[in-house]
């Protein structure tokens, strides 16, 4: 089976949070489904980073991607069908990050691992 996680559940993951549900721990353990990582997480992620919201280790751009590799994540890029589907979906969600990952979700056809209960106002199938 084919996911895509929100921006949190990859952080909560990495420092094995007691925040990650149980269902949403097992679907990134099993190894066997396909899981996503949207360019709007990342880009998200680099924002928090330089504001000095989110610390890391290293930078951005070496600590995701290295997640990724160890976590056999794949990178989800944004394109303009995301683009267009995110400035048209309704404003229950004013975060653009989150705007863009509910599109992908929807155009791809992958549910969305995530705690958000916001996403849950839009056609998407969110697991927690």
């Amino acid at each position: 089976m084919k996911y895509l996680l929100d921006t949190h559940v990859l952080l909560w993951w990495i420092i094995d949070s007691n925040k990650l549900s149980e269902k949403a721990r097992e679907l990134i353990e099993k190894g066997i489904n396909e899981l996503y990582w949207s360019a709007a997480s990342s880009w998200e992620i680099a924002i928090k980073n330089e504001l000095g919201k989110l610390p890391l280790p290293e930078q951005p751009s070496e600590f995701i991607e290295s997640e990724l590799k160890k976590n056999r994540i794949d990178s989800l890029n944004i394109n303009n069908y995301h683009a267009y589907k995110a400035g048209k979906l309704p404003l229950h969600h004013k975060d653009p990050f989150d705007r863009i990952i509910i599109a992908q979700s929807q155009l791809d056809n992958l549910p969305l691992i995530s705690a958000d209960k916001v996403f849950n106002s839009y056609d998407v199938k969110v697991i927690w």
